[in-house]
């Protein structure tokens, strides 16, 4: 089988014959067999077995022929290298043990060491990419996003304390942005070196902040992770994850090459407040999945039909599977996805061809 380069093509906006697909989470608990391993092991057990860590990666590849892989991971992993201390709780998220409140606690933020406390990521990367058969996404958490857990000390749904050291002591905010974007630029980096072959930056809660608050407290930190990775050939993507629709116009100018949308923009509404600079990727609501097939179809087509308009789009959801989601449902709508996308492509190439014969 050939290397299927379809997923890197269409971020680049390059012609494709078929809309490429992933999802977000797709190495997760809606797979039976990664439930039986999780009975096992936690994440954080997972994630620290190299060749473990790159089967639960490879699952979803072979049993929903997907065109892009996305490592198994977690936001939170690189944070144990700069001096935070956590854990994952069933039903509950990350719960950070020393939670940032003062400009002290941000001071005792180490530089990340990626090779020396995170060298597992590194090898199950190397292995990924001696295996895979499609590209291999890597990922980070944003500064925002990963503030957002370290400041609150678990998941949150108002960021009370987070908005409170943002407004009340900016200079202390600006310094924790500096050194996350730190910690980012380094971890990513080196995901590539070792064999990643795109990146997805994670900003799932950004959608929080006003477009005037993300402008000043957020998008400078986020700007300059692009441009300190611009030398790389990797395709880049900042997904500013849910209700960020408004924050869309700020993001015109970031050295990236895709930006992800949740389900409350249509794809075409995106790439407009995008000035069309980007390709884009989404953005089926999950929770469309728990509906009949038919159903399923229909959102996907009307996603589909929006993407294929214009070069560069990738089909995904527009945000994280849910462990109540369907294998087999999942099977089937990428199987969808590749034939009704194949289906409308030929037939927009025939009309320019008629057009340009005509």
């Amino acid at each position: 089988m050939s290397y299927n380069d379809r997923f890197i093509r269409a971020c680049r906006k390059e012609k494709v014959e078929q809309i490429p697909v992933w999802y977000m989470r797709q190495a997760g608990r809606y797979d039976p067999e990664y439930r039986k391993i999780k009975e096992k092991y936690s994440l954080l057990e997972i994630c620290k077995q190299p060749e473990l860590a790159a089967e639960v990666t490879m699952m979803p590849v072979r049993k929903l022929s997907v065109d892009a892989a996305i490592l198994y991971s977690d936001i939170m992993n690189p944070v144990a290298s700069i001096g935070i201390d956590f854990d994952i709780v069933a039903n509950v998220g990350p719960v950070i043990h020393n939670p940032i409140a003062s400009a002290a606690d941000v001071e005792r933020l180490k530089p990340i060491d990626v090779e020396g406390d995170l060298g597992h990521v590194l090898e199950t990367i190397r292995i990924l990419d001696k295996e895979l058969e499609v590209p291999l996404i890597t990922f980070a958490g944003a500064p925002f996003t990963i503030a957002s857990y370290l400041i609150e000390g678990r998941p949150s749904k108002n960021y009370l304390r987070t908005k409170a050291l943002m407004y009340g002591e900016p200079k202390v905010w600006h310094e924790l942005m500096h050194k996350l974007g730190d910690m980012v630029i380094a971890y990513l980096r080196a995901h590539m070196a070792a064999g990643g072959k795109a990146f997805q930056l994670f900003d799932s809660w950004v959608g929080a902040l006003s477009p005037a608050d993300f402008k000043q407290f957020v998008l400078p930190t986020i700007q300059r992770i692009f441009a300190e990775l611009s030398d790389l050939p990797q395709p880049k993507i900042y997904f500013p994850g849910v209700s960020s629709g408004e924050l869309l116009p700020e993001l015109k100018g970031l050295k990236c090459d895709v930006i992800g949308l949740d389900w409350r923009v249509t794809i075409q509404e995106g790439r407009r407040r995008l000035d069309h600079g980007y390709a884009v990727q989404g953005n089926l609501d999950p929770t469309v999945l728990t509906a009949p097939m038919a159903v399923i179809q229909k959102y996907a087509a009307e996603i589909i039909d929006q993407g294929i308009s214009e070069p560069g789009f990738i089909f995904n959801l527009g945000h994280g599977l849910f462990p109540e989601a369907s294998l087999e449902k999942l099977a089937e709508l990428t199987a969808f996805i590749h034939d009704y996308s194949r289906k409308g492509i030929a037939a927009a190439d025939g009309k320019k061809e008629e057009v340009h014969n005509g």
